[in-house]
């Protein structure tokens, strides 16, 4: 239930309360996140919370009520961001030119987290490879994210 999701959570949020006054610092939420399975950047975070400065990085606390949103938010965003995608095509970029070649993008396609059928990615792939069969995939990422 939704209930035992929130417990689970809170828990995991009171192990991170050095003070007792049941919040935690604001440079906590990202380890917070990551122990709760979500894997957001330093900059997610960052953003989450408003832009803080270092002094509120250390010194400002959040409350369970305040930090669940935040959680929510994160776990949207980590469906796959743009800046991810690049970084999970760049490893097949070989020359490191910019480029995939399409026959590598296919199988990547097939096999990420919502797998994709062929005539989907089919359809994703027209028009995004050149007459070597490569594709730009920065160009490509943000061809996806605009589907």
């Amino acid at each position: 239930s939704a209930d035992h999701f929130q417990l689970d959570f809170k828990e995991s949020f009171g192990l991170f309360d050095r003070v007792g006054d049941s919040k935690v610092a604001y440079n906590q939420i990202a380890d917070i996140m990551r122990a709760l399975g979500q894997n957001p950047t330093n900059k997610d975070v960052k953003k989450i919370l408003g832009d803080p400065s270092a002094d509120d990085m250390a010194n400002k606390r959040l409350d369970f009520d305040g930090f669940l949103p935040m959680l929510k938010t994160v776990d949207a965003v980590q469906k796959g961001t743009y800046d991810d995608y690049v970084e999970g095509l760049r490893i097949f970029d070989k020359e490191g030119n910019g480029t995939v070649m399409g026959a590598e993008l296919r199988i990547v396609l097939s096999t990420l987290g919502e797998k994709m059928s062929e005539p989907e990615i089919e359809s994703l792939m027209q028009g995004q490879e050149d007459e070597n069969g490569s594709v730009h995939y920065e160009a490509f990422v943000k061809h996806i994210l605009s589907v």
